[in-house]
């Protein structure tokens, strides 16, 4: 495969993603979400999607940078746990704004964080700047398992 439909297929899939994603984010955002309370911190809604439009251009970088490598088993590890994070980060906007499932979406988040670390270590081995390019949205999703925990707290029922 060539590296231009790597590059290519690096931010198609990253931002299909973020745009299914997206759709169940916008509904929840508008109906459910807007009746809960929140911490004193919770940013205004419109600041998301140009942060998360911002995080998903750097995945895709990353995600490029490591892909356009040459085949082994350990870039394909690295390229596994790419996939795995993004697969969380996808059913993370299902799980608490479609489903409503605060406490899950914690579980779901934790690891999220902890899968975006450990590609950000398998990506550093092959190319800093690849997992460099990482570290906003580590930092990005520090701060939504906060947030995700604060609303918890302020909404537990019982």
């Amino acid at each position: 495969m060539k590296n231009s439909t790597k590059l290519f297929l690096s931010f198609l899939i990253t931002f299909a993603v973020l745009i299914i994603s997206g759709l169940a984010t916008a509904n929840g955002v508008k109906t459910w979400y807007s009746g809960l309370q929140k911490p004193y911190f919770n940013p205004p809604n419109w600041i998301f999607a140009p942060v998360w439009t911002i995080l998903y251009i750097l995945m895709a970088i990353a995600l490029y940078k490591i892909w356009k490598l040459e085949i082994s088993k350990e870039r394909n590890r690295a390229l596994l746990f790419f996939f795995l994070q993004l697969s969380l980060n996808f059913c993370w906007s299902f799980i608490f704004f479609y489903f409503h499932q605060i406490s899950l979406a914690l579980v779901d988040i934790v690891l999220l964080w902890s899968f975006i670390l450990i590609t950000i270590l398998f990506f550093s081995m092959f190319n800093r700047t690849a997992a460099w390019l990482l570290v906003p949205y580590l930092a990005w999703v520090s701060f939504a398992t906060i947030l995700n925990i604060a609303i918890l707290k302020l909404n537990a029922t019982g």
